[in-house]
């Protein structure tokens, strides 16, 4: 199936399954336990507030970014049809430039604490492609924000998410291909990686 149609299929397949929450078992809860050891982490990093450079925050978080998401298949999916086209060694390159990217958005988000707490559901939600854990950044002020995640087994057996929908239902894996699959097409596989990279390189400089 193509990579196009299977981003579609998940994305739909999520919004689906917010829609009714079945009783998960205990494997499944294990996956808002991941998400939890995120915000777990994420927490600590921000409670350092400005007493961590970036790069610090970068380190500190890299592990439980890596631990979290399923990063080889995300860029893959990021990118969209145009994987298939790209050699082993290019798919590589870009795999690991978005892994720094991603750990890079995040040190660069969660950079200071302001009062927020993180509230995760202990039950996940099923989808056909695994579970959809719900969760929400609940601000000093009261004021929530949906973040959802699209969780799969991986290979190694452990739950990693795949995708994550913000304000409940904005995939970033979607928001972001068509920007990759443009710079694919006129930049190449090199351009991309310059791309990722330089996305992440200032931000860890601070």
């Amino acid at each position: 199936m193509p990579v196009s149609r299977r981003l579609l299929l998940f994305a739909l397949a999520a919004a689906g399954g917010l829609g009714h929450l079945g009783r998960a078992s205990a494997e499944d809860n294990a996956a808002a336990g991941v998400i939890q050891r995120l915000y777990d982490a994420l927490l600590a990093v921000m409670k350092s507030g400005r007493q961590l450079a970036f790069a610090q925050r970068y380190d500190r978080l890299a592990p439980t970014i890596r631990t979290t998401f399923d990063l080889p298949l995300m860029s893959r999916l990021a990118v969209g049809p145009g994987w298939a086209k790209l050699s082993t060694d290019q798919q590589q390159r870009i795999s690991d430039a978005f892994g720094r990217y991603t750990i890079a958005t995040y040190a660069n988000r969660f950079d200071d604490f302001g009062g927020e707490r993180f509230e995760v559901n202990p039950t996940p939600a099923p989808n056909p492609n695994g579970a959809i854990v719900q969760s929400d950044i609940v601000k000093s002020t009261g004021e929530k924000v949906a973040i959802n995640y699209l969780m799969h087994k991986a290979p190694d057996g452990t739950w990693k998410a795949m995708d994550v929908y913000l304000s409940g239902s904005i995939s970033e894996l979607a928001s972001r291909r068509s920007e990759f699959a443009a710079v694919l097409q006129r930049d190449g596989a090199d351009g991309l990686v310059r791309l990722l990279e330089s996305r992440a390189a200032p931000q860890r400089s601070g």
